[in-house]
């Protein structure tokens, strides 16, 4: 991936070390979101300062390995930086700019390398009968280029993990290079508008999960019997969809013996988010005898769930469970789990 620094069509912003200058010509002053300041949600959009007529500019520092997003505010507009050419969906009806600090690359394990075995992607219909939402829901299956058993990992959220973080290329590489054991994808797609009622700890989305989303599963791909192989399947997510996924494995880790949480929103009281003041996870954690569980949780450090997730560490680490935990120079985005989630499946996969 191209930086802004070394594009020479990028003006803005101008990245020298740690500094970031970002730009604005024009005549009426504007304003600055990103990740960084909550998106001017619970902290201010942050002033350019006029250097000339019609020239404006905002320094900023940030961590050498940062990936950020951002875009600009005029009055009630929000709109993207028109002097850089670097555009993201955030997925929720928003444009955003971006831009990777000197030291941050986009990672090579999300590009299609060429000539080696790849997996095979096929398309599900699963009937939800009043389980979840609508009458029925797309799920997208990945079966690695082997022939044994292999374990499953169940992606809620999971056509934005096959098409934004490129999830099944990921996998292909991290096979092919040696660096995980096989494993299948069960990519399930969101509801289109009740996604934070079916994620926020919901047991209906529990029984969804074991009686539709398994059986098909099981159906089309050549995975290993949890029956002979207690805990051998994983959950994964990030945001809302890592919450649930965490979940699940609490309430059934005779299956799910595994999580990949990305993100995860614990504690999730973001004006957007206004859900409970502490997820029912944290009691399950605190006053339920632990089950055996391997856990992964990343977070971005300018994230509003960053201070949930660093509490959620601690309580792990407290009672005891096997986790590991990483926070990035980055925010709440698909670019940023991207480049994180291949070191969760490293770690919860290692190659046998």
């Amino acid at each position: 991936m191209t930086r802004i620094s070394e594009n020479p069509l990028g003006i803005s912003p101008v990245i020298v070390g740690d500094n970031v200058t970002f730009i604005w010509q024009g005549a009426q002053k504007i304003q600055l979101l990103g990740d960084f300041n909550n998106w001017g949600r619970d902290k201010a959009p942050i002033d350019f300062q006029q250097e000339v007529p019609n020239f404006w500019k905002c320094l900023l520092k940030f961590p050498t390995d940062s990936y950020i997003e951002y875009a600009y505010l005029k009055g009630e507009e929000r709109f993207p930086d028109p002097l850089n050419p670097f555009r993201a969906d955030d997925g929720i009806g928003h444009t955003n700019s971006y831009f990777w600090m000197p030291d941050a690359l986009d990672t090579q394990l999300a590009r299609p390398a060429p000539n080696i075995a790849k997996g095979v992607v096929s398309t599900q219909t699963v009937i939800t009968e009043g389980l979840v939402t609508g009458s029925d829901r797309p799920i997208y299956l990945y079966q690695p280029p082997v022939t044994q058993p292999v374990p499953l990992v169940v992606v809620l959220d999971g056509s934005d993990y096959l098409e934004k973080a490129r999830l099944t290329v990921i996998v292909d590489n991290l096979i092919t290079q040696g660096r995980i054991q096989p494993i299948a994808l069960a990519m399930v797609a969101p509801a289109k508008f009740e996604r934070r009622a079916e994620y926020a700890c919901s047991d209906t989305t529990v029984a969804f999960v074991l009686d539709r989303i398994l059986p098909v599963a099981r159906d089309h791909l050549n995975l290993l019997d949890v029956a002979q192989y207690p805990g051998t399947y994983c959950m994964m997510g990030a945001s809302m969809g890592g919450l649930m996924s965490f979940y699940t494995a609490l309430r059934v880790p005779e299956i799910f013996g595994k999580v990949l949480c990305e993100s995860g929103a614990f504690g999730a009281h973001h004006p957007d988010y206004r859900l409970y003041n502490r997820s029912v996870i944290e009691d399950l954690i605190r006053y339920c005898p632990p089950p055996t569980l391997k856990l992964w949780l990343d977070c971005g450090i300018y994230e509003w769930f960053i201070e949930p997730n660093r509490q959620m560490h601690t309580l792990l680490a407290e009672r005891g469970f096997n986790h590991s935990y990483l926070e990035t120079n980055s925010g709440h985005n698909y670019p940023s789990w991207r480049n994180v989630l291949w070191k969760g499946l490293e770690w919860l996969f290692p190659p046998k």
